[in-house]
């Protein structure tokens, strides 16, 4: 449940907010990620208003509001704020009428100020509530960097997911996060990784213990976040196994609702894990740039498999004709 007290808390300096009136209404609940400039329902009408958005008042609204009739001003506020509404900002520190103040004390929602002009809040309020807002979830695995592509390593335990971390790192690629990955889904069509505030750029290494990446091997072997482009699930090597050799079948995992790459990648003693993460994601780029080396192999395959039978059929053909002219002669 996010309140407006929380992003009070959070973004009040970044967004240059004071709080006027109402106090009583940062406790109540922000229900969707949205704001709003009254519009036309300061004016009265008031057909499919949206009463849930936290309402923003900037220039123009405040002069139409020192315009009106008193009576009729507090008549055009009663019918704005209702019991859902989560808070009103007041952009460029106007000073608001008094009627919005008495109004927001006694219906206990907050009536702030911001610093900034209308458009940049609207804008910039807009991102930190999708941000909020956006659906999220935890998962087991580590998520590198590689190439540029975001790679979530998972795998059951001990099975050598933070061994093959750090040996990326060691060939210079970025660590996000290990053992615990935080997901947000973003703009409904990509999701992002990031590491818990207190594990970032640590990691821990049986036998070692807990070791600081970026104190280790510098702030450039790390990042904060980054999309996860592909998903690779390392496994104990099964002698009864069948393992793809071809790479035609894409597999794919969900998380939120969003399809990505997965791929199983059997680990034994003597395979260069590492290496073989570098191959997937530098494939991955290469199909990302419409070059798939397995369906490039299929069809040369097939091309050849179709000129081999031509040449057949060519020469049983040469040899039918040969015979009708000797038999001819």
């Amino acid at each position: 449940m996010y309140r407006v007290e929380d992003l009070y808390k959070q973004y009040g300096d970044a967004l240059g907010l004071e709080l006027v009136a109402g106090s009583a209404g940062l406790r109540r609940k922000i229900h969707v990620p949205e704001a709003q400039r009254p519009g036309l329902s300061l004016a009265g009408y008031l057909k499919n208003y949206a009463s849930k958005r936290i309402l923003i008042f900037g220039k123009v609204e405040i002069e139409y509001l020192r315009d009106l009739d008193p009576a009729v001003r507090v008549e055009r506020l009663k019918a704005l704020l209702t019991l859902e509404m989560p808070a009103v900002i007041i952009t460029r520190r106007y000073r608001p009428p008094k009627e919005l103040v008495n109004l927001c004390e006694k219906l206990d929602i907050a009536l702030l100020r911001a610093s900034m002009s209308t458009m940049n809040l609207l804008s910039k309020l807009m991102v930190l509530l999708a941000e909020q807002f956006a659906p999220s979830m935890s998962c087991h695995g580590t998520l590198v960097e590689v190439f540029g592509v975001g790679v979530l390593i998972q795998g059951d335990s001990s099975v050598g997911k933070s061994e093959a971390a750090l040996g990326l790192i060691e060939r210079g690629h970025r660590l996000v996060s290990d053992d615990i990955v935080k997901i947000r889904k973003r703009e409904n069509t990509y999701i992002e990784g990031s590491g818990a505030e207190l594990t970032r750029h640590h990691m821990e290494i049986r036998g070692i213990g807990i070791i600081n990446v970026a104190h280790l091997y510098g702030a450039v072997c790390v990042r904060d976040s980054k999309s996860i482009d592909l998903v690779v699930k390392l496994v104990d090597w099964d002698d009864k196994q069948f393992y793809d050799r071809l790479g035609l079948d894409e597999k794919q995992t969900t998380f939120l609702g969003v399809n990505i790459p997965f791929h199983t990648l059997p680990v034994k003693p003597g395979r260069d894990v590492v290496l073989l993460l570098e191959t997937i994601a530098l494939n991955h780029r290469l199909k990302r740039m419409g070059y798939n080396s397995a369906k490039e192999f299929k069809a040369k395959l097939l091309d050849m498999i179709a000129s081999s039978s031509n040449h057949k059929r060519v020469n049983r053909e040469s040899k039918r004709l040969l015979k009708t002219k000797e038999h001819e002669s």
